[in-house]
């Protein structure tokens, strides 16, 4: 499928980025001009990406996000977070409802809830060299609704 439009950005993994990363998506979503249902689903997915690189893919420190946002040709929105920490052991195991790595704090729905707001998810992750998670969604142009 031909590429239209990227863009690639990478952050430190702080907590205070995850609103930045749900920024960045919708603003580059936006070109596509999706419905608000449509936006808030590319933010909350793209929320719970983040959000496991800060917390599974480095606990203990500060790594580096990466966030590749990229349409392909029918209005596919594909969006790509990458990490270079800890990797997933087993990451069938990982996508599991309620399993988490993270603590009795943690919820265990981050995929989950990645897999609900998109209509497809790949999950690629090395141990000790970290995980790429993408997320494609269909946006129907407003104008091509009617």
């Amino acid at each position: 499928m031909q590429v239209t439009n990227e863009c690639r950005l990478e952050f430190p993994s702080r907590s205070s980025n995850e609103a930045f990363a749900r920024v960045a998506a919708a603003a580059f979503a936006a070109q596509l001009d999706p419905t608000l249902e449509e936006l808030e689903d590319v933010k909350t997915a793209v929320s719970e990406a983040v959000t496991n690189c800060i917390v599974h893919a480095y606990p203990e420190s500060v790594g580096r996000i990466r966030l590749k946002m990229r349409f392909l040709e029918g209005g596919l929105l594909e969006i790509a977070v990458q990490d270079w920490g800890k990797g997933i052991e087993d990451v069938e195991k990982a996508r599991e409802p309620l399993f988490t790595t993270g603590g009795e704090e943690r919820g265990g729905m981050g995929f989950t809830i990645m897999e609900s707001f998109t209509d497809k998810l790949r999950v690629r992750s090395r141990p000790g060299r970290g995980t790429a998670v993408i997320m494609q969604r269909q946006i129907r142009s407003r104008a091509r609704r009617t």
